[in-house]
């Protein structure tokens, strides 16, 4: 239902199953399309919109270019036991890094460490939903992840694009306080400048800067000028995002892009050789075991104390106290369970166009 002129609400389930039906009728299995509905859902009733059902559109269009390809394996490229890595060949992100985290967490559960390189996935999403998946096994895990071929960022004292937003998430696995750390390297995630281009909370003045040097909130200045329902492409601008934390949020973008694009072998984020042709995501993931180095119970009790201690600190604002990596995740969730999930009108009227264009009512 339409609750102003700017928010639909919807519960879950029936997002889902709009979501799912889009994907089926765009030529995935029923499993694949439940999986990546799932987790694209999933990112919205944790708050992220950038990461939800905002790429629905894009996906379809891409997977219609064949930049990202339904029913796709993760290929063993090597395999070392402890250490493997993997190509996607541009299967949807949903699928291949389900399946990498997957290995990853059934080696390190059964020989306390492994890490896992995975080269040519297509858009994985939010990346904390992984090192949830390694919690559930408790497991600490350490993501870095970088996109092939996709400048969108600034570096700290410039005005061109030269990273990709670049994320980075742990996952810290304590009896009933898990802690995960989330967060794109730079000041926004693209996604988050999409959702405001569809009418959806409004960037930071300074979150992109132009070619004058000059900080901006517009997102034409990343995607030109668009119409309500049409896609977001982010090479139609003349613009940047910048990076986050000036010098340190843009040092740890670099190192991101090394690690996800090179050493993997899938690719940085430039220079480019033609036009940007979809996301290949690169991922480097860490699996650790507590109970493999045998510091589990000391791990578990020196770090509880030491959140709680945290966590104590006086706040600011009495109303507002000082919260774990994870907490406003688990508050989003349980309130858009109880309450629907919102998304701007021009988000769903895009998602509604997509649906009716592959004959899926929503």
């Amino acid at each position: 239902m339409t609750i102003d002129n700017q928010v639909h609400l919807i519960g879950a389930d029936e997002l889902e199953a709009t979501v799912r039906a889009i994907f089926a009728a765009a030529g995935c299995d029923e499993e694949e399309a439940g999986l990546i509905a799932r987790e694209l859902v999933g990112a919205n009733l944790a708050g992220h919109d950038s990461h939800g059902v905002v790429r629905v559109p894009l996906y379809v269009d891409w997977m219609g270019e064949g930049w990202v390809r339904p029913g796709q394996r993760a290929e063993v490229v090597t395999d070392g036991g402890a250490f493997v890595l993997l190509d996607g060949h541009r299967g949807f992100g949903q699928t291949i890094a389900t399946q990498a985290v997957a290995l990853g967490v059934e080696r390190a559960t059964a020989n306390g460490t492994c890490i896992v390189a995975l080269r040519n996935s297509g858009h994985v999403g939010r990346v904390g939903a992984y090192a949830e998946t390694a919690l559930a096994a408790g497991l600490v895990s350490i993501h870095f992840v970088n996109v092939a071929g996709s400048p969108l960022v600034a570096p700290f004292g410039a005005v061109e694009r030269r990273f990709s937003t670049a994320p980075f998430a742990v996952g810290i696995p304590l009896p009933g306080r898990p802690v995960v750390l989330d967060f794109a390297t730079s000041l926004v995630a693209e996604g988050k400048v999409q959702v405001a281009s569809y009418g959806g909370r409004p960037l930071p003045p300074d979150a992109l800067i132009g070619p004058d040097g000059v900080p901006s909130g517009d997102p034409r200045l990343l995607y030109g000028d668009y119409g309500p329902t049409d896609l977001r492409r982010p090479g139609a601008g003349v613009g940047a995002i910048r990076a986050f934390g000036e010098h340190k949020g843009s040092g740890l973008a670099l190192m991101c892009e090394l690690l996800a694009g090179a050493f993997t072998g899938g690719g940085c984020a430039g220079p480019l050789d033609g036009p940007r042709t979809g996301i290949a995501n690169g991922m480097l993931s860490i699996y650790l075991s507590p109970a493999h180095f045998g510091t589990q119970a000391e791990f578990e009790r020196i770090a509880r104390e030491y959140l709680e201690w945290v966590l104590g600190a006086r706040p600011i604002a009495p109303a507002a106290p000082v919260l774990a990596p994870g907490d406003p995740e688990a508050a989003n969730r349980e309130e858009r369970l109880a309450k629907g999930i919102p998304l701007p009108v021009d988000t769903w009227a895009a998602i509604v166009a997509t649906a009716e264009r592959l004959g899926v009512i929503p």
